[in-house]
């Protein structure tokens, strides 16, 4: 299987492409935002963090249906590791500091839910067969089955939520609560136009964006595997992280937006990697595998120990300030240090750092020096 028609563009078209891509992103954003107002609470959490990572998706399908294998891995891990080590930290830093300001007092962590336990164990749960898919070296159609499976439990877990106060209207952006207080028609036709216009849109930039960050990787002499990786989710990522940035200012609302972002990761682990395969397949007209390259498998076992240090962390139900910074540091030594001549072995010490805190970690679950209260919640509400 050889790649096909992607090649690099004029490094030029990601001046436009890039503002395309977060104009349309935001589009889709204010509808998703809007439209949580007229679902279940839980539900419109899930469906909110899959709108905003529609860019993600249309990313991926452009490598995968262009055949780019040595790229579908790089997108996805850039994203997720993106996600953990600097949107979770973000959600801290802005709840902290707003708390500051409104109360005077520091903010020692971010307590979420009771009920939130559910997100928290459907990551775990889709970390667990990506390791599957690590150890055996290949992400198949079969292996999307079983995410796709993972993903839709998630959802029905989610179901038998108990109702819970969501986010106000007066606590939304200016066009969605336009939006939400428009009459039903009217309400309507801007819903689906934002989500038409900015869903079309997204599809029909992420190519020639793609093609563009080629064609300045070549320019600048550097790998294409890293544009794809790091530039390319800051891109698609940006207008989820505003919004949950935009929740996390008060302090009362950062355990949605930190959540919002937990069904993030939760979306791509299980949605977007089932997707690749899937894609692939129909492109190359058999049903086909992705296998995994030494650099794939090394940045997807980093990803995986960082998504699954941070899972660890929210067992209790909480994010404290020292491992939201502590997630915040690895991943910015990993961005720094990504284009230098010791660029890979910073990646394997950083993963072996994630690996032994996660030993930590467990270990301190085990002897009981931490609390993995979010189990608890989850079988109580499952036996409901």
């Amino acid at each position: 299987m050889g790649e096909t028609s992607m090649q690099a563009g004029s490094p030029m078209a990601v001046l436009w492409t890039t503002p395309a891509i977060i104009v349309a992103s935001l589009m889709i954003a204010w509808g998703a935002e809007a439209a949580q107002f007229f679902m279940a609470q839980g539900i419109a959490l899930a469906v909110l963090a899959l709108l905003q990572t529609l860019p993600e998706f249309a990313v991926e399908a452009v490598l995968a249906w262009h055949q780019q294998v040595p790229y579908l891995l790089a997108n996805l891990t850039g994203a997720l590791k993106l996600l953990t080590g600097l949107g979770w930290p973000l959600i801290y830093f802005a709840a902290a500091r707003g708390c500051r300001k409104r109360t005077g007092k520091p903010l020692g962590r971010i307590r979420l839910d009771d009920a939130q336990s559910i997100q928290v164990i459907a990551l775990l749960f889709s970390i667990a067969w990506q390791v599957v898919i690590w150890i055996k070296g290949s992400l198949t159609v079969y292996d999307a089955i079983v995410l796709l499976v993972i993903y839709a439990s998630c959802l029905w877990m989610m179901r038998k939520l108990p109702p819970e106060e969501g986010e106000t209207v007066e606590e939304i952006g200016s066009i969605p609560r336009a939006i939400v207080k428009a009459r039903k028609p009217v309400r309507i036709l801007a819903l689906l136009g934002l989500f038409g216009v900015g869903g079309v849109a997204v599809f029909v930039v992420a190519e020639p964006f793609i093609s563009g960050l080629f064609g300045l990787a070549s320019a600048m002499g550097v790998s294409n595997f890293i544009f794809i990786s790091w530039v390319a989710p800051m891109v698609s990522e940006a207008p989820e992280g505003v919004s949950a940035y935009y929740w996390a200012r008060d302090h009362v609302r950062a355990p949605i937006a930190l959540v919002n972002l937990v069904s993030s990761n939760i979306n791509q682990w299980t949605l977007l990697a089932a997707m690749l395969p899937i894609v692939l397949s129909f492109s190359v007209g058999a049903v086909t595998r992705i296998p995994l390259d030494a650099l794939q498998s090394r940045e997807l076992i980093m990803t995986l120990a960082q998504s699954l240090l941070g899972a660890l962390f929210l067992l209790n139900l909480e994010l404290a300030w020292w491992e939201a910074a502590g997630l915040f540091v690895l991943w910015l030594l990993q961005f720094i240090l990504s284009l230098g001549p010791v660029g890979e072995e910073v990646h394997v010490a950083i993963t072996g750092v994630y690996i032994l805190w996660c030993l930590v970690e467990v270990a301190r679950i085990v002897t009981g020096n931490r609390k993995a209260e979010a189990i608890g919640h989850f079988r109580r509400l499952m036996s409901h």
